[in-house]
């Protein structure tokens, strides 16, 4: 399916880093909670993301990734995901995408 150049500037894709991991037992799939500070003028936000095949709690913590910030909040289980980590998906692995270099949280992608 196309989509037009509008429809892609309406996704607010942005850079934050991961400030806090926890683990979300009660998720139907294995899943961690996590706590991402994406900069100054959006804050921390929640995500809920089935990444434990790939990444321990430990080296998630420090770790900058990318995440759309503009949809609206979803109920998981008990928990309330504000944003959509993006990763690539093999199988049951799911690879973060992050920036090449560290920069500034709250960056927009575009």
């Amino acid at each position: 399916m196309e989509i037009s150049w509008n429809d892609f500037e309406k996704v607010e894709i942005r850079v934050g880093t991961i400030i806090k991991v926890l683990d979300f037992p009660e998720a139907r799939k294995s899943a961690y909670q996590l706590k991402i500070d994406f900069g100054a003028d959006l804050g921390v936000k929640k995500s809920s993301a089935q990444i434990t095949t790939l990444y321990t709690k430990e080296e998630l913590e420090g770790k900058q990734i990318v995440a759309v910030v503009n949809f609206p909040k979803k109920q998981i289980s008990t928990f309330m995901s504000e944003c959509l980590v993006l990763g690539a998906v093999s199988g049951n692995d799911v690879i973060l995408l992050n920036p090449e270099r560290r920069v500034e949280n709250g960056l927009q992608i575009s």
